[in-house]
């Protein structure tokens, strides 16, 4: 069938696009863009006062498919995100068992396929079992489909293996996601190790464990070549760091989380585990270093870090708690509340973060409205308020700190390979 998307505000900054536009699609592809489009029998969309944009593409979700279902699966994680108007994910690989093997890789395409509501683009582990010794078959986990490796969740203590992991990823034009943390430096911290950690008497997780990893990154990134990309980076001297690497021309690419330039350590007051995630919320002087970072391009990308845990992991003692929140359905929102409507993006550039460069990262073709690519589209009221509840979301878990906070933003219409999902 056609769909017929007319008068919305078209926003595509892959091509340099924002103007009052229509988007004709036809099968699983843009047709055409332009003014006063019309077609025969085509399905109408009348998106006057809307803001159309790329399907986002989110590069870092715990999907929990394969073992963990109880707290998401593929159905209910695609769905959660067209919600959100992402319309393509990287699912992380620490799943049970984890994806170190072609077999993993093609049960998650195949059901995405059959059952998913949204682009699935499996990443594969950097290392067997994600235990940091054995480099994992990253050609044969390339083969299969998977379009980054990542040892997320655990950190590759041992540098000689990352250097060797970034060698062969180099060979085989694999992107490296990495999780940088130094885990002697974190000494069983659990919240951000300053003024809060020590009034509540919990132990700290100091931001140079982050920062020193991210150094030791950029530098193999920088001796091997490799294309590496810095995961969910929450302080200043990480920004740093970064920043004077791409100064240097490394090969470096990073991206933040939603909740590391909208919150601070404060929302943990009250022993809050849904505020607990790692890396965790750092100070008001990190929040700004960040969105700095987002504003002038330190940090290409915006990703959610989606971390579904089930309420009797959240529900227990702060040390105890598991790390991470869900983000799927409040990213956009959060992004235009927190930096669009506040003066420290422009809009092209929000969608830009969360779209283009995501993509063309991950070297895939989605992110774009251009004639004959996928018709990925998101159909957003951005004056739109909300009122976040979390009972109301598509996702399994419900663990976010944003429960009851008023955004900016919803979602109207969601389409993915020119089917309407939402």
């Amino acid at each position: 069938m056609s769909i017929l998307i007319k008068n919305g505000r078209v926003i595509d900054p892959a091509n340099g696009i924002d103007e009052v536009s229509d988007i004709l699609i036809e099968g699983s592809t843009i047709k055409e863009v332009g003014k006063s489009l019309s077609a025969a029998a085509a399905q109408i969309i009348d998106a006057s006062g809307l803001v159309v944009m790329p399907g986002l593409v989110d590069m870092h979700v715990h999907l929990r498919d394969p073992g963990q279902e109880h707290k998401e699966d593929i159905v209910t994680g695609t769905r959660a995100a067209v919600c959100g108007g992402v319309t393509s994910v990287v699912c992380m690989p620490n799943t049970s068992p984890v994806v170190d093997n072609k077999t993993v890789v093609e049960y998650i395409i195949n059901k995405a396929a059959r059952e998913g509501y949204c682009n699935v683009f499996p990443a594969g582990t950097i290392t067997r079992g994600l235990a940091g010794g054995e480099l994992a078959p990253i050609a044969g986990l390339k083969a299969a489909g998977a379009v980054a490796i990542s040892d997320d969740g655990m950190p590759v203590k041992n540098s000689n293996v990352m250097r060797r992991a970034m060698e062969y990823a180099k060979n085989f034009d694999m992107l490296m996601i990495c999780h940088s943390e130094d885990l002697e430096l974190v000494n069983g911290g659990v919240m951000n190790e300053g003024e809060i950690s020590t009034r509540l008497g919990l132990r700290g997780n100091p931001t140079v464990a982050e920062s020193i990893a991210v150094a030791r990154d950029c530098a193999l990134a920088e001796y091997t070549g490799a294309r590496v990309h810095i995961t969910h980076i929450s302080c200043a001297e990480s920004v740093e760091v970064i920043r004077a690497a791409k100064t240097r021309g490394v090969n470096v690419t990073a991206d933040t989380a939603p909740h590391y330039f909208s919150l601070t350590d404060a929302a943990v007051l009250g022993w809050n585990t849904n505020a607990k995630m790692n890396p965790p919320l750092r100070t008001a002087d990190d929040v700004a270093a960040i969105i700095e970072g987002l504003r002038d391009g330190t940090i290409d990308a915006i990703a959610t870090d989606h971390a579904p845990h089930h309420i009797d992991e959240k529900n227990v003692e702060f040390d105890l708690a598991m790390n991470g929140i869900i983000g799927l359905e409040t990213s956009l929102s959060l992004g235009l509340t927190h930096l669009v409507r506040t003066g420290k993006l422009t809009l092209p550039q929000l969608v830009e973060k969360m779209s283009a460069n995501p993509s063309r990262i991950l070297g895939i073709n989605r992110g774009t409205l251009a004639v004959g690519a996928a018709a990925d589209v998101a159909i957003v009221d951005i004056e739109a308020k909300r009122m976040v509840d979390v009972a109301n979301f598509k996702s399994k878990s419900k663990n976010s700190p944003f429960d009851g906070a008023e955004l900016f933003g919803e979602v109207r219409n969601t389409i993915v390979a020119g089917k309407i999902v939402v």
